[in-house]
């Protein structure tokens, strides 16, 4: 009796808050307590003539009533295993070296790599609840152990670069609609590799990422159904999703040489981004979402666009 009125209970938080379940950004809400999550979730994109992939399998843990964690790992082919040839060239002017950083070409074939972890943990500090309606504060960190050569400033601990973050998010709920608002802050850490070169020699090369500012805008809206029968009901949610980062230029070094740079991908930028998305909730557990993301103000050159995103979630009573 005891595990089904627990289960019951998180039927029920599902039913109440599933237009708070955005496709890709954390609600102030957290996983209910001694509830495992299990999500698996594939974004890709047309790059020229590749198909970019990146994969991920994400758990979830309510280790209190106010504190959630979550671990992930991702598989892509988005990087190389080491920095494209021409990241960086020189040139011999007298008895001087210039250096510069060139051109880098997209478009070229990489192998599915496994990049590392990415943990998150969330404590949700404020609750204001009434009828049909909350309020909710929480504060996040996470952290990542990725370290693939990433070829761009612009950092992103999911499946880019190692480092780690923190920020907070506020959610209002009212009725059948959700907002959320989240900003948080990125202090990547860098990536360093020696080659050998056309030489016979090696050549040691520094990437320091780009620290980052993220701010993210939620909308959630429960169109089906009006009113609950009974607990085996599908949801259907739809979402717009305003994701935007500020990022600092990259730092390069070669052989202890310190390079400006000169190329787009390598230097400051903003971007906001908007992903509609729509959600089936089927019989209060089992989670499918599907979202689409393009530019709305200047652009991402970590990636192409459209961004599609398919994710599927389930949670499990302990």
């Amino acid at each position: 009796m005891r595990n089904f009125l627990g289960f019951l209970g998180i039927m029920l938080c599902t039913l109440s808050y599933s237009q708070e379940l955005y496709p890709h950004n954390e609600p102030a809400s957290s996983v209910p307590k001694k509830v495992i999550g299990l999500r698996i979730f594939d974004e890709t994109y047309r790059e020229y003539g590749t198909q970019r992939n990146m994969t991920a399998a994400r758990i979830l843990y309510g280790l209190t009533s106010k504190i959630s964690v979550s671990a992930s790992a991702t598989i892509s082919n988005h990087h190389a295993t080491t920095l494209p040839s021409n990241l960086v060239s020189h040139t011999h002017v007298g008895n001087q070296t210039l250096y510069q950083t060139g051109t880098i070409q997209r478009g070229l074939n990489y192998p599915y790599r496994f990049n590392g972890f990415y943990f998150y943990a969330k404590y949700r500090f404020l609750t204001r609840d009434g009828q049909n309606k909350h309020f909710r504060m929480a504060a996040y960190g996470e952290l990542s152990t990725v370290n693939a050569a990433h070829d761009e400033t612009e950092p992103n601990l999911l499946d880019d670069t190692k480092g780690y973050g923190g920020g907070f998010i506020a959610t209002y709920l009212k009725n059948h609609f959700s907002v959320t608002l989240s900003s948080g802050a990125i202090i990547p850490g860098k990536y360093e590799e020696t080659v050998s070169d056309f030489s016979g020699g090696e050549q040691h090369t520094v990437i320091e990422y780009g620290k980052a500012l993220k701010y993210n805008l939620s909308l959630g809206y429960l169109v089906y159904p009006k009113t609950y029968s009974n607990y085996n009901q599908t949801n259907i949610n739809v979402y717009l999703e305003l994701m935007g980062k500020s990022y600092e230029s990259a730092r390069v070094s070669q052989d202890d040489v310190a390079i400006t740079p000169q190329t787009d991908l390598l230097l400051k930028g903003n971007y906001l981004e908007a992903h509609p998305g729509l959600q089936f909730v089927i019989k209060s557990n089992l989670r499918i979402d599907f979202a689409l993301g393009f530019p709305l103000i200047n652009k991402s050159y970590a990636r192409f666009y459209p961004l599609y995103m398919l994710g599927i979630q389930r949670y499990f009573f302990l």
